[in-house]
């Protein structure tokens, strides 16, 4: 390029830049500043450089963390105590319908037991309860035992000797058992010089010499597994075991069935017609109730009348009622002490016996 050439971009250059260079120079001698505004520069937060910030934090923190568990233990603890009463009140509501479901129970009780008088011995444990009475009948002298079952050991009838043919006295047996009471069961056959139990008797469930027919005025009686009295005539081994005996012995002949008197063959009316009796007996509530009553002999000028026992069973409430072996075999002893006087002078030898246990 000529040096003219380079003289008119020069001079080109300058005069475009001329307006921008005086604009300056008036800035410059005006003392004129450019001012941006606020929002052209990012705020940033101010942080702290104190160290006791961060700790007071925390231990606000801290704080309200303790009062959150404060809280939560006193609602724990509340409701620890709400669940404790609650307990506590569930059981008294248990114990008062335990107490008012036994309370007819205990109103029954006591009016039977009212009807039989005060009792002149009592034994009280975890098994049974059983009560002795000496009752005022006005033509013989008689007791009453009235026993409530509570344990399924509570009872059991054995034989004499534990043999079959064997025999043995109430006392005996009830000193070799250590039982508390005893009273004489059902009936006996001497044969060979042995004494059997007559008919069925079932000892634990077993039928000692098998089970035999009801025969004309011969009857079963006995508790079975629930402690409850069962008795009657069957004809078949089927019918009894419905009834599920546990122990159980057979004589003659039924006196009471739901509270109503059977009628009394005639045979057993007059032989004899008085004498020592021993009857069982059961009340709803499923006591028993032994009636013993005493004669001098067995010739029918003592003792009592199987309708006078009828009369007996239906004065003091009893359910149904069975006529055990009588005569000289009637034996109550109540803790370790004969309580009847023997027909025979002493206790007779016995096949059968029905103990009690505390």
């Amino acid at each position: 390029m000529s040096a003219a050439s380079i003289r008119s971009v020069n001079r080109t250059l300058l005069l475009a830049c001329t307006p921008f260079l005086g604009m300056l120079l008036w800035m410059f001698v005006s003392n004129v500043g450019i001012i941006m505004p606020e929002a052209s520069f990012p705020k940033h937060e101010a942080v702290s450089l104190d160290p006791s910030v961060p700790a007071a934090k925390s231990l606000k923190d801290l704080g309200q963390a303790q009062a959150i568990a404060q809280g939560t233990g006193k609602s724990i603890k509340k409701q620890l105590t709400l669940y404790n009463k609650t307990n506590a009140d569930m059981k008294n509501i248990a114990t008062v319908a335990s107490a008012q479901a036994n309370r007819p129970y205990q109103i029954y009780d006591r009016r039977i037991t009212r009807k039989l008088g005060t009792p002149a011995a009592t034994i009280q444990s975890d098994k049974l309860q059983a009560q002795l009475f000496y009752l005022g009948t006005a033509n013989f002298k008689s007791y009453a035992l009235k026993v409530k079952l509570k344990d399924k050991d509570a009872m059991k009838l054995v034989l004499g000797n534990d043999k079959q043919g064997g025999a043995e006295t109430t006392l005996a047996a009830v000193n070799r058992y250590h039982a508390a009471v005893g009273v004489n069961a059902g009936g006996f056959a001497d044969s060979g010089g042995k004494r059997y139990p007559l008919s069925t008797t079932v000892v634990n469930g077993d039928y000692v010499g098998g089970f035999q027919p009801s025969i004309k005025d011969l009857f079963f009686v006995g508790v079975n597994g629930n402690n409850k009295l069962v008795g009657g005539k069957f004809s078949s081994k089927e019918q009894l075991d419905a009834l599920g005996p546990k122990y159980g012995a057979s004589f003659v002949p039924v006196l009471l069935q739901n509270g109503r008197k059977t009628a009394i063959p005639s045979k057993w009316q007059t032989s004899p017609k008085r004498a020592p009796r021993t009857v069982i007996a059961s009340y709803k509530d499923d006591q028993l109730l032994f009636l013993v009553v005493d004669g001098y002999n067995e010739k029918g000028s003592s003792g009592a009348t199987l309708a006078e026992m009828q009369i007996l069973l239906q004065r003091y409430g009893a359910l149904d009622g069975y006529n055990l072996d009588g005569g000289g075999s009637t034996s109550l002893v109540f803790n370790g002490r004969v309580i009847n006087n023997p027909s025979d002078g002493n206790l007779r030898k016995l096949p059968t016996h029905f103990l009690f246990f505390k």
